[in-house]
């Protein structure tokens, strides 16, 4: 009996508005950085919180959401996790102080590790084999979708605040800028957790409770009361093996058998994140700025990142199957790797020298006087130049106009950069990004799969904490040319590593690649 596909299509497309809420709330703050700083009088590494704070969160939640759905349902979890999406949003849009907006923040990454885990778990559940994979990827497609909108809300705000119009004036979007672009995540919020209210309670966790009516009058809406009977029994079933199976703890994963799996998946869990991908997700208008576009351009090229990101993550959904995951891999990260050297390459080359004359009418109601003590003066890094720049402006002003003064003092060929980061988002994007989850799916055993991903899952997170953390730090020291290029030897080494030892599963069963890979002691 066939499923009520457009029924089940429309829950799927409502329960992963959870991963749009993710993206948006993850990248959102790339806009927002650029004002706080100066706002706030933040040092880098403060700087950096502010950005990666929300993933600690997001980390522990992601380890409670599971549990805590299987003892009071996965909608329910789901409609808490959309009303900490609001505060949060609301919070940060009126934080009175640095302290506060991170508090604001972090109460949101508790909704975006539960929705990250229970929204793909939800559709699983709901939906029926045949559609299963395609109602699973809307998730993973709005999380990149939520980025690209983060990246457009940001740049719109940004020239709304320009505008003459009175109700732009009586909102007071330009002075509070960063603080709409923050507040603006409430709306979908709210209508998330509306929408949810429309969605029908897992079939799977009634059955789990002992409700079998329950579900099986879910079921019944969708295929059918006999399709119903049938689909409850056999959950029963499935349920009742699992009861019997003795529960697997972390050890298992350190035996000798699991040395191979294990290190592919750390060492892939650590290289999606140490290459630098959130870097260029959280802080891209920052990043075009030190080419010396200026601020509005900047975040005019922050959209073309979520765009490239949004068109090759299509691309990968639709070459998986076909090209396998080995190529991908090796195409996409080889791709990293060059554009990373070609990032580097580009503000290495740069140099900066101050003119004179054009002090004076950099910032309209500015003092910058301190700037003739290096007018004239050639610096040949960035390094080099921010030292002049630290010495010679307080620091909230420097903050403040930071882009102002490397446009006008620059000489690079930003074209470079615009190109560097594209390719770098576009190769992750259909590679790396996406494979690294269907890759976990297939190498571990099914005994130990989900602790498994639990695992290199952490320290996923972890990498991407640190990365977000200390990257404005990074810039500041080591400067734009050696960060990227720390990064580019990372995915080289990475590229040698998928080469060498990652096995492709394209068309293999899970027990083919279990033989082949788990080997006995």
């Amino acid at each position: 009996m066939k499923t009520k596909n457009p029924v089940i299509m429309m829950i799927a497309m409502i329960v992963a508005l959870g991963g749009l809420l993710m993206g948006f709330d993850a990248s959102v703050i790339s806009g927002v950085i650029k004002f706080i700083e100066p706002e706030f009088g933040l040092t880098k590494l403060q700087l950096g919180w502010s950005v990666a704070s929300l993933t600690v969160t997001a980390t522990l939640a992601m380890l409670v959401a599971g549990p805590l759905s299987d003892k009071i349902g996965r909608r329910t979890v789901l409609r808490y996790a959309a009303i900490l999406y609001a505060v949060s949003a609301f919070a940060s849009a009126f934080a009175p102080t640095y302290t506060f907006l991170v508090i604001a923040r972090m109460i949101g990454g508790f909704g975006v590790g539960a929705s990250l885990i229970l929204a793909p778990m939800y559709i699983a559940e709901m939906a029926p084999p045949e559609i299963r994979g395609r109602l699973v990827s809307f998730n993973q497609l709005n999380i990149v979708i939520g980025i690209s909108l983060a990246f457009f809300t940001n740049y719109l705000i940004l020239q709304l605040g320009k505008s003459d119009a009175s109700w732009v004036a009586s909102l007071k979007i330009n002075e509070n800028n960063w603080r709409w672009m923050l507040g603006l995540e409430t709306v979908p919020a709210i209508l998330y957790f509306s929408g949810l209210f429309f969605v029908p309670t897992s079939p799977r966790w009634l059955i789990l409770k002992g409700r079998y009516d329950e579900a099986k009058k879910v079921l019944s809406k969708f295929s059918g009361p006999e399709e119903a009977e049938k689909t409850v029994q056999e959950i029963q079933d499935h349920i009742e093996q699992d009861k019997n199976k003795a529960k697997v703890s972390i050890g298992e994963l350190f035996k000798p058998a699991m040395r191979l799996v294990l290190v592919i998946g750390v060492v892939v869990a650590v290289l999606q994140q140490i290459t630098g991908i959130n870097s260029v997700f959280f802080y891209a208008p920052m990043i075009f700025e030190q080419s010396g576009i200026g601020t509005d351009a900047s975040f005019i090229q922050a959209i073309l990142v979520g765009i490239t990101n949004l068109l090759f993550t299509i691309l990968a959904l639709a070459l998986i199957d076909r090209l396998g995951r080995k190529p991908l891999l090796s195409i996409g990260v080889a791709g990293m790797t060059i554009c990373l050297f070609l990032l580097s390459y580009g503000f290495n080359s740069a140099s900066y020298t101050l003119p004179a004359d054009s002090i004076s009418g950099l910032v309209d109601n500015v003092d910058l006087s301190g700037l003739e003590a290096i007018a004239g003066k050639t610096y040949e890094s960035d390094i080099a130049f921010n030292e002049a720049l630290s010495s010679s402006l307080e620091a909230d002003v420097l903050a403040a106009h930071k882009s102002e003064i490397i446009k006008a003092a620059i000489q690079m060929n930003p074209k470079l950069i615009l190109v560097g980061i594209l390719g770098f988002v576009a190769s992750f994007a259909i590679s790396i990004g996406p494979v690294m989850w269907v890759l976990f799916s297939e190498l571990f055993p099914n005994r130990i799969r989900g602790i498994a991903i639990s695992f290199v899952g952490v320290i996923n997170s972890a990498i991407s904490f640190v990365v977000q953390w200390v990257f404005p730090w990074q810039l500041e020291v080591l400067g734009n040319a050696g960060t990227f290029f720390i990064y580019g030897v990372f995915a080289f080494i990475g590229l040698i590593f998928i080469i060498r030892v990652i096995p492709e599963t394209k068309g293999k069963s899970l027990e083919e690649l279990e033989e082949e890979l788990v080997k006995t002691a």
